[in-house]
């Protein structure tokens, strides 16, 4: 019986399921709505995080729309230097040694001077706060499900172009309730064909049928939540055979009513079944929570022991786009964890 449990905020980890907004600091957001003159809905600006359900589509409506709120704030070059700096702080402070950053760099264009020039304001930034922090930091480009897929294209070639500056992967984000996956098939092949991984969101507003779509029709590596394939024993039995990894983000799961309680979150259900995880905090901004407290609810939801949870942090970085030395290094330091 482990009589202390160790700190999992020293617990060395990866970060592949964070995006770009949601990942802002909450007094951060409020001083950009001061600066610019923002009245922000009355959701973001108590000391709790908004109360949300987005298992209707009413719910998704209100969490895109307080979302999009948040986006507006960020009208600079150096209000985006500075989100990407402050994410990179926090996720140090939480043990993170890799963060894979997700964005949709369309939603910021229209102030930031074009498509091109605000994936370069991003990209930089990028390159900037890995440099000034030491944690090892990358972009995954998504492209919006709710956008006609032509546009999705457009963001894989441009993904595929920028590969050599600091983008690992191309996603899909937004209600996986609308569109099918498959029509986005030629944009994730442009992405696959440029080697970019696959990282569409799947099976967390719907069931398993579409962690299916994601590994059929668009040959995902990693899967964006992922958690609902734990309703089919046969697909659990496949993404464990093929090693994909799922970007299960539990706090999120629980604040969007995917689940009720911490508890319902599969978690128990897929480490058996040998699916690969890596716990992520999805929108911090809007879930009140970063990467460690995915962890904490593993171990106390859950009973994840130390060694388990260390499993948990080599099965991320093992499903990180890291390079081969970061994730030596990373996984040096988990046995280092359990060895204290």
């Amino acid at each position: 019986m482990e009589r202390v449990a160790r700190d999992v905020r020293q617990l060395p980890k990866a970060h592949l399921h964070l995006h770009f907004t949601g990942s802002m600091r909450p007094t951060t957001l409020l001083e950009l709505a001061d600066k610019y003159g923002v009245r922000l809905p009355e959701a973001l600006t108590s000391a709790e995080p908004p109360k949300l359900r987005a298992t209707d589509e009413r719910g998704w409506f209100r969490f895109q729309r307080l979302y999009d709120a948040a986006r507006s704030c960020l009208r600079e070059p150096e209000d985006i230097r500075r989100l990407v700096r402050e994410a990179a702080e926090e996720d140090i402070a939480d043990g993170s040694g890799w963060l894979e950053i997700q964005v949709d760099p369309t939603s910021y264009a229209p102030r930031l001077g074009g498509l091109i020039p605000a994936l370069e304001i991003i990209l930089d930034a990028v390159d900037s706060a890995s440099r000034e922090t030491g944690l090892g930091m990358r972009v995954l480009v998504a492209a919006n499900r709710m956008k006609h897929p032509l546009d999705a294209r457009t963001l894989a070639r441009l993904a595929v172009r920028y590969a050599d500056r600091g983008i690992v992967g191309f996603g899909l984000s937004n209600d996986e309730r609308r569109g099918m996956a498959r029509d986005f098939d030629r944009a994730f092949a442009i992405a696959r064909e440029g080697g970019l991984l696959a990282a569409p969101h799947g099976g967390e507003l719907t069931g398993p049928s579409s962690v299916r779509d994601c590994l059929d029709d668009l040959g995902a590596g990693r899967i964006g939540h992922g958690v609902r394939a734990a309703e089919d024993p046969r697909l659990l039995k496949r993404l464990a055979d093929k090693g994909v990894t799922c970007e299960v983000c539990p706090a999120s799961n629980v604040a969007l009513g995917v689940y009720e309680k911490p508890e319902d979150v599969p978690l128990r259900t897929l480490f058996e079944a040998g699916v690969p995880m890596a716990l992520g905090a999805d929108d911090p901004l809007l879930f009140g929570s970063r990467l460690a407290a995915q962890y904490d609810i593993a171990r106390r939801h859950h009973g994840f022991s130390d060694a388990e949870l260390a499993e948990l942090a080599r099965q991320s970085v093992r499903g990180s786009a890291a390079p081969v030395d970061v994730k030596e290094k990373l996984l040096s330091g988990v046995e280092e964890w359990l060895a204290a």
